[in-house]
């Protein structure tokens, strides 16, 4: 019966959409848990996300399965002031998200564990009604009547991307209080854009730039980590995951450079968590992703003008630049039944005012937040979590490159704004 709900599980997390926009486009943390602790779970052997965390945690889990889902709700905003008629303000219409996730790990010897993983990596949103501009005078002519969105393209503006990675683990115990871990990465994406006509001259491929539908790829790649209990209240952990590479998104290979390329870029973690008392533990991550390795990603917008058009190896992407994240948990046992957590999670905003423009569409700006979460474990010895998680607004201003795609230089000013909320909840089987 608990392996149907298991199955039934990923196959939901398979469809649902993902939305996350928190550390760049990744999650804060994965895992009820790790994200009631700002996301802190390198160095914690709580749940069985080591596949997303940690493969090494897995050694110390036991049998178990977590399944969780999140209720996430962006709010995005972009304006844009002194070009006149292309002046305009509009917040995204999608705001409510279910993002699930689920783990399971079996001890098959004392120092043997297998499990599995499934999780949403991350996503970006953005949809946009149309309304800000007139699609006459975009085209450079008379005003027509005809509603052109923010960024002078046909209806709704907006992207929507989802990252579903599924993770079959193994960890090992190198020595009773040491383990080492392993998790082949199988990814899913999904994408699809809206809105962009006003860029097809600067593509390479104007017919597979915009409003083509969703369309998918698949991808693999590695994680690998390790875990020391190096005291009896001090525990460390780190982990690396190699870029993914992924299969070209052919209906967008006139958007995403390299042809439609759009791969996970690698990212590297590291831990500490100290039981401080028997009641109280404070855990502290650094994580490290590495935006740079992916040029649809990483390459300034400005690239549009060298020339490269979109789609071309050094085209135009968001121009994200890599980030460090800082991730401080503490856990408080108020009782047998009941432990309390709270976090904060500091990461950089990987967004420059230069690509503003684009990053409408990819609105990652957010840097600060702030979370709490509980455990109640029941008569059973399963257990009920619950974690929140507020984003703190943020925005970044630059000045508009729209008018380049005319030939005209840049003016104006832009300013895109984000803050979030979520909520989420998992029940846990101990086997």
């Amino acid at each position: 019966m608990k392996f149907t709900r298991v199955f039934a599980f990923m196959a939901l997390a398979g469809l649902a959409g993902s939305a996350y926009a928190t550390n760049g486009y990744f999650s804060h943390g994965y895992g009820m848990k790790a994200k009631g602790m700002g996301g802190a779970a390198t160095a914690m052997s709580d749940d069985a996300f080591g596949g997303a965390n940690n493969p090494a945690s897995m050694a110390f889990v036991g049998n178990r399965l977590d399944l969780g889902a999140d209720l996430f709700s962006p709010r995005r905003e972009a304006s844009r002031t002194g070009l006149g008629p292309f002046d305009g303000s509009v917040d995204s219409d999608s705001k409510y998200f279910i993002v699930p996730e689920f783990g399971y790990n079996h001890m098959y010897a004392p120092d043997l564990a297998l499990g599995v993983t499934v999780y949403g990596n991350g996503g970006m949103n953005s949809n946009y009604a149309p309304g800000q501009t007139d699609l006459g005078i975009c085209a450079g002519g008379a005003a027509n009547g005809q509603p052109g969105n923010l960024l002078c393209g046909q209806g709704k503006l907006g992207v929507d991307l989802m990252q579903l990675i599924v993770a079959p683990t193994a960890a090992y115990k190198i020595a009773p209080n040491h383990s080492i871990g392993i998790s082949p990465l199988i990814g899913y994406q999904r994408f699809k854009a809206e809105g962009l006509h006003a860029f097809a001259g600067a593509s390479s491929d104007s017919a597979n730039l915009t409003n083509r539908g969703y369309d998918d790829s698949f991808g693999y790649g590695v994680r690998i980590g390790y875990m020391g209990k190096i005291s009896p209240t001090v525990t460390i952990g780190a982990a690396y995951a190699s870029k993914m590479k992924f299969d070209e998104f052919s209906k967008y290979k006139g958007l995403f450079a390299e042809q439609g390329g759009f791969d996970i870029p690698e990212n590297y973690n590291l831990g500490v968590a100290w039981q401080a008392t028997p009641l109280f533990l404070v855990a502290l991550d650094y994580q490290r992703i590495n935006y740079s390795g992916v040029n649809s990603i990483n390459n300034p917008s400005a690239n549009a003008f060298i020339p490269a058009p979109l789609g071309a190896d050094n085209g135009p992407g968001f121009g994200w630049q890599d980030i460090d994240v800082w991730k401080l948990g503490v856990e408080y046992k108020y009782s047998q039944q009941l432990t309390l957590r709270a976090g904060y999670n500091h990461g950089d905003n990987p967004i420059q005012a230069s690509d503003v423009t684009f990053n409408i569409l990819a609105p990652g700006v957010v840097k600060d937040h702030a979370t709490l979460g509980l455990t109640y474990t029941l008569a059973s010895g399963n257990e009920l979590t619950v974690a929140y998680m507020h984003a703190f607004k943020n925005d970044v201003t630059g000045t508009s490159i729209l008018p380049a795609f005319s030939g005209n230089p840049p003016s104006g000013t832009e300013k895109i704004q984000m803050y979030q909320n979520s909520l989420g909840i998992q029940y846990s089987w101990k086997m």
